[in-house]
């Protein structure tokens, strides 16, 4: 099957994007620029460790849509760019094992539209286990993303739910270097309610959950 062929085109596009963020990043190592901790860095923040936290009734609270995508492919546990590497990796070669299959079996191959489909599912299964298995090879890459202390003192918004206290809600804000970070809070006093779109002010944290006010308190004289 011609490399370049119409129905192969996409997987073909896949695999020449996988050599060329390899190049980049090989550029990068001799010239001293890392795309892949450029990357990271403009990357929503995913403690993948971070334990989970219960509401009272005892619903786990959930990260946010772009989160949960993002930590199922595995980001957070190995680079950005080996992430993207795998998944392209991935996508171009089963596609080609794919439309290779059917013509050896069947005489014909599929639309390249169709034959995406089955292809984006094995990328996106090969993608998540094969980057947790890298996981254990390749040290986790730290940034220079700030520590999760230098949260306190900062404003974050309230994006998701509504925070009562003992009853967190997703917020987010931005890092000193402009990374954002997302993170659960709860109102510090038991009569306030933090709906989505509040700015609130982190001032303690305790367990993954930051505690936070609508306002700084004045200081007595």
């Amino acid at each position: 099957m011609d490399f370049f062929a119409v129905e192969t085109m996409p997987f073909a596009i896949a695999l020449c994007l996988t050599g060329g963020i390899a190049v980049i990043e090989a550029l990068g190592l001799v010239s001293g620029f890392s795309a892949s901790s450029s990357i990271d860095n403009a990357l929503p923040e995913l403690d993948v460790d971070a334990p989970e936290v219960e509401a009272p009734d005892g619903a786990a609270i959930e990260m946010g849509p772009l989160s949960q995508v993002l930590s199922w492919l595995s980001f957070g546990r190995v680079p950005a760019l080996v992430i993207l590497i795998l998944f392209t990796a991935a996508f171009g070669l089963a596609g080609f094992i794919e439309q290779e299959a059917l013509r050896r079996s069947f005489g014909f191959a599929l639309h390249p539209a169709l034959a995406s489909i089955p292809a984006l599912v094995a990328a996106a299964f090969a993608t998540r286990y094969g980057g947790r298995l890298l996981a254990h090879i390749i040290p986790r890459v730290e940034t220079d993303a700030v520590s999760t202390k230098g949260f306190i003192g900062r404003i974050a918004t309230v994006i998701r739910g509504v925070a009562r206290a003992g009853m967190p809600a997703e917020a987010k804000l931005k890092d000193l270097r402009g990374k954002t970070h997302y993170l659960l809070v709860e109102p510090d006093e038991a009569d306030q309610v933090f709906g989505a779109g509040s700015q609130v002010v982190i001032i303690s944290e305790d367990r993954g959950v930051y505690r936070a006010i609508t306002k700084l308190k004045p200081t007595q004289p």
